[in-house]
């Protein structure tokens, strides 16, 4: 019988307490409680198992006992056969011998009673009897800590019971198994099916998903400490520095530079540099020592996380319903915010960038340009010219092109709604201008001017409905904004609205020049060429001088937009100022502009030599004569002008602006810095010839070098050619390589940008609180005639944010 309270417990329990253990004396009741409930009920559990083991017991000796009678009755019947053998006499044919089952059973008899005597062995036992043992040694040890030794001294005593039954049942067992040996076999047979349904079982589900991942999951659960003891952990420095480099879309927009956020990590990261060495496999330190401070941080991201099999497979902003890249021609749509007959660089510029990149016929090219309603046609085009029908407008676009680059090119142009802005001179997108391109064909977009096509834009993120977004800056708004009144703050806001729009909606921004907004995830390259009609009028120039004949029969002319922000103001204070230094110098000047009227009021007012006349295309034959061509301007990122005049073999007298970078090293190009500074050059370029071009300054000029620019910066070769993207493609040599192993804080900032960008834009009262044109987030009826859209309140049927 078990002991449940030994005597150790029961002398503990009767000393009496100290005083201060009042609260020790109630647990201890409470504990004897809970031990004689528990004891009680073991004890009824116990009797129970009992009664119903002895009942089992006299069933079974009945059946014994019946079965040894039906067995006696068997072989008392047996023997006493009716049959016997007689003898042979001449009736034998009619008697026939006794049955071949009665010698059978004859012969058994022996075997059998063997067998009965066997059986009514009272040491016979048709199972062992039970034991029922509960060892509580976890329970007195929880109650009283003092009985540990003599729990162990049970425990021992209990094993070596165990030990004797288990031999006694294996005895019994086998000597039962000598009578039976059809069970034996019977059990043996049962093991060998239960051990093939199991093989099956496993076999089908070996390869299957679940296990994989179940696989994977203990894995890096429990991973070899010496996989990842040479890669010790990120240290307090290390953490600050990745906070700081991933919060730099963040620090950016309350106008912290990004210069300063990576001075901060580079300070950080300076005094681990040996350690992150050291962290690395032997063969890498060399390709390290030669990584800036940034990939050094990525390389020992990505080595402590493969050590701890961390893997991150996306983020809350993710969208992975993107076009399918398996196809063997890609996609590429060209979206912009201008059109001809409008002749402004973002009308004329990506237009030979769709016909450049079609022709070399690796991918299919799209391009998306504004379609706007006769009433602002009438506001926009020269020459009163209109268009009842897109596809009238695609018609003059396509001769127009294939009259300048001579060969006939193979794109799509397709249109979006627009709405021309007076206050701003652009053009505004209605709607969502991601939903004319097809699903099919979203794979790559390139955004000329991306802050303007997004300032007011309200549908899907670029980035979410194409693989890889460009964008391509082409004008400095904020030199614009700050002409007008309360410039100053109008230009804070839009510099972290551009921020926020070419973040959330571009993966690569390339800049024209310095001139333009360094906004994030840029570079500056001129990815613009010149008509290749201006060209082949340089080549002529150049021949003609050849023989010997004069090229130039004209003195300085001016060409562009007549407002006052396309350089006309520094144009007159130039003049202005050194009047009587170039006495006799006399200036054509070209355009037309809403200021028209007032440069020439103020011209003529300061008595200048300055002789206005209608704007015309810079390829006309009237402005070839002309020998120098000035341009003053401060607020152009990239003049087109200027680059034609120089394909021509002119002169170009401009201010030293970062504009002006990338014609610095054309001899033809003068460059000043101040009004005396511009005398000189002006009176440097009358007294001389200008130089012929070399070829290779002719192929700078080009679209075909500006082709190949453009691929090579914006990275689109790699994505065309799936090599992958930015220092990925330089880190693959390496053993551990910067993939997405982790969070990336940069993307959940930029999709948080955006979805705030999305709100703001869905509230009209917003839209117009910013200079947004009346009723543009979605198209109008208009429109949807025009391009043959459905109506808006059927694409749009719930106004309101």
């Amino acid at each position: 019988m078990i002991n449940f309270k030994p005597p150790e417990v029961r002398a503990a329990s009767s000393k009496t307490p100290s005083a201060g253990s009042s609260s020790s004396s109630s647990s201890i009741v409470a504990a004897e409680k809970a031990f004689s409930f528990i004891s009680k009920g073991w004890r009824e559990v116990r009797s129970s198992a009992d009664a119903d083991l002895q009942l089992l017991k006299n069933r079974a000796n009945s059946f014994k006992n019946l079965a040894d009678r039906e067995f006696e009755n068997f072989l008392n019947s047996a023997s006493k056969s009716p049959f016997s053998v007689p003898t042979i006499t001449a009736s034998a044919t009619l008697n026939p011998p006794p049955p071949a089952e009665i010698d059978f059973v004859r012969k058994l008899q022996p075997k059998l009673s063997e067998f009965r005597r066997a059986y009514s062995s009272p040491n016979f036992k048709l199972y062992p009897r039970p034991q029922i043992k509960i060892n509580l040694s976890a329970i007195k040890n929880a109650i009283v800590a003092e009985v540990e030794e003599d729990e162990e001294e049970n425990d021992r005593v209990s094993f070596r019971s165990w030990r004797v039954r288990y031999k006694e049942r294996e005895r019994e067992e086998g000597q039962f198994g000598e009578f039976w040996e059809p069970i034996r076999a019977f059990k043996s047979r049962l093991r060998e099916l239960e051990h093939k349904s199991s093989s099956e079982f496993f076999e089908g589900i070996k390869n299957s998903e679940f296990v994989e991942k179940f696989k994977s999951s203990l894995k890096s659960i429990y991973r070899d400490p010496n996989d990842s003891k040479e890669v010790p952990p990120f240290d307090v420095p290390e953490l600050l520095a990745c906070l700081v480099r991933q919060s730099s879309p963040f620090l950016d927009q309350l106008g912290i530079d990004k210069g300063i956020s990576d001075k901060i990590v580079e300070s950080l990261c300076s005094k681990r540099k040996n350690q992150l060495l050291r962290s690395l496999p032997a063969g890498e330190s060399s390709i390290v020592e030669s990584e800036n401070i940034s990939d050094q941080l990525d390389l020992r991201i990505a080595s402590v996380l493969q050590s701890t099999g961390h893997c991150y497979e996306g983020g809350f902003w993710s969208d992975v319903a993107k076009h399918d890249v398996s196809e063997k021609k890609r996609h590429v749509a060209i979206v912009t915010t201008a059109s001809l007959p409008w002749m402004t660089g973002t009308a004329v510029n990506p237009l030979f960038r769709a016909a450049y990149l079609a022709n070399s016929a690796k991918q299919n090219v799209t391009l998306l340009v504004p379609w706007l309603c006769r009433s602002d046609q009438e506001l926009v085009y020269p020459n009163n010219l209109t268009f009842s029908s897109p596809e009238e407008q695609e018609s003059y676009i396509r001769s127009w092109l294939e009259e300048r680059v001579g060969f006939k090119s193979d794109f799509k142009i397709s249109f979006y709604p627009g709405k021309f802005s007076k206050g701003r001179r652009s053009i505004i997108p209605a709607g969502d201008t991601t939903k004319f391109i097809p699903s099919k064909d979203a794979d790559i977009a390139i955004l000329e001017e991306p802050e303007h096509l997004n300032w007011y834009h309200h549908g899907k993120r670029w980035t979410d409905k194409f693989n890889h977004v460009v964008g391509i800056v082409h004008t400095n708004y904020l030199e614009y904004i700050k002409r007008e009144k309360n410039g100053a703050l109008q230009a804070f806001l839009v510099k972290h609205i551009n921020n926020l729009v070419a973040r959330a909606h571009c993966d690569k921004i390339l800049r024209l020049s310095a001139a333009t907004q360094n906004l994030p995830k840029s570079e500056i390259c001129n990815v613009h060429g010149v008509n290749p009609k201006f060209l082949k009028i340089g080549e002529k120039v150049a021949a003609d001088k050849e023989r010997g004949q004069l090229a130039f029969s004209k003195g300085a002319y001016f060409l562009g937009k007549m407002v006052w922000a396309k350089g006309y103001r520094e144009l007159i204070d130039l003049l202005a100022k050194r009047k009587n230094d170039l006495d006799g110098f006399n200036l054509d000047v070209y355009g037309n502009g809403e200021d028209a009227h007032d440069v020439q009021s103020t011209a003529k007012g300061l008595n200048l030599n300055l002789q206005f006349m209608k704007g015309r295309d810079h390829a006309d034959d009237s402005l070839h004569g002309y020998k120098i061509f000035i341009n003053p301007s401060v607020s152009d990122v990239l003049c087109t002008a200027t680059a034609e005049a120089l394909a021509m073999g002119k002169f170009v007298v401009c201010a030293d602006h970062p504009s002006n970078e990338f014609f610095r090293a054309f001899p033809n190009c003068l460059t000043y810095k101040t009004p005396e500074d511009f005398v000189e050059k002006v009176k440097q370029a009358m007294a001389n010839e200008p130089q012929p071009l070399t070829p290779q300054q002719r192929y700078n000029l080009s679209w075909e070098a500006a082709t190949q620019r453009f691929m090579e910066y914006s990275e689109l070769d790699k994505v065309l050619n799936n090599t992958g993207l930015g220092d990925s493609g330089r880190s693959c040599k390496m053993a551990i390589t910067k993939s997405v192993s982790m969070p990336d804080l940069t993307k959940m900032v930029d999709g948080g940008l955006a979805f705030a960008h999305y709100c703001f834009t869905g509230n009209e009262f917003l839209r117009l609180c910013t200079g947004a044109i009346p009723r543009t987030r979605d198209y109008d009826r208009q429109h949807s005639k025009d391009l043959h859209l459905l109506p808006p309140q059927v694409e749009n049927p719930i106004y309101g944010w």
